[in-house]
């Protein structure tokens, strides 16, 4: 009787991209509250000369590099499975910073109150942020196929910019309309931004996005040449 052989578990670098979608996304979830503003030499327009986005735009930007990267080389269904698992640990990490917040302090601690402001993301911002990682990851994982399969696997440059440009416009604007404009005009939390307020701060954020969709090509070519240089696991055509 013949011993079946053992299943090739996952690589180093499948883990790593896996570990560095999650960290980035949960770093976003945790700097989503603060706005940030950059002078910019030259007024753009909407925008004007200072740029508005939200503390978490550098972070969730990584997750689209890390997503693109496992879907070349594990295939759609893989990079879904990990985009939704991500999405359930969202709550996982919501649950634990929330129990945190409510239990009951050492007088030794960090004030528990400015701890609470710190990490306790409001509604309005966990609303916006879910809903925005939903619908613009799983529409960055359907658009990156469609143009690998219309291309026949190549031009891997044109779905990575297609892809990811696209998914961040949609998640820029569902997380802003949500976050600053939606949820405190219906559950009452967070501020309401006046409507050129509102664009300043979709224009602002999707421009970095953009920037770093076209910025971050390079790296998504060396990763996927490294990996199916070395990674027998990784086919040219996954699934």
């Amino acid at each position: 009787m013949t011993q079946s052989q053992p299943r090739a578990g996952p690589t180093v670098v499948q883990v790593s991209l896996i570990a560095v979608f999650v960290t980035a996304l949960v770093t976003a979830q945790v700097t989503a509250a603060k706005v940030l503003a950059f002078e910019l030499p030259v007024a753009l327009p909407i925008a004007g000369n200072e740029l508005f986005l939200p503390g978490a735009a550098l972070a969730y930007a990584l997750t689209f590099l890390a997503s693109d990267c496992y879907s070349e080389l594990y295939g759609r269904r893989a990079a879904q499975v990990v985009i939704n698992v991500a999405f359930a640990m969202n709550f996982l990490l919501l649950a634990l910073v929330w129990s945190t917040i409510a239990a009951p302090a050492a007088p030794t601690s960090i004030d528990p109150a400015t701890f609470e402001s710190v990490l306790g993301a409001s509604t309005n911002i966990v609303a916006g942020s879910l809903l925005a990682y939903l619908v613009s990851q799983n529409w960055d994982v359907w658009v990156f196929h469609e143009i690998r399969e219309y291309t026949d696997g190549d031009a891997l440059w044109l779905r990575n910019i297609a892809s990811t440009a696209s998914s961040q416009a949609i998640d820029t604007v569902i997380f802003v309309s949500i976050a600053f404009a939606l949820a405190p005009m219906v559950l009452g939390v967070g501020p309401v931004l006046e409507p050129g307020d509102l664009a300043a701060l979709i224009v602002g954020q999707y421009l970095l996005k953009l920037l770093i969709a076209l910025l971050d090509t390079p790296v998504v070519y060396a990763v996927v040449g490294f990996v199916r240089s070395r990674d027998s696991n990784s086919p040219s055509t996954p699934v």
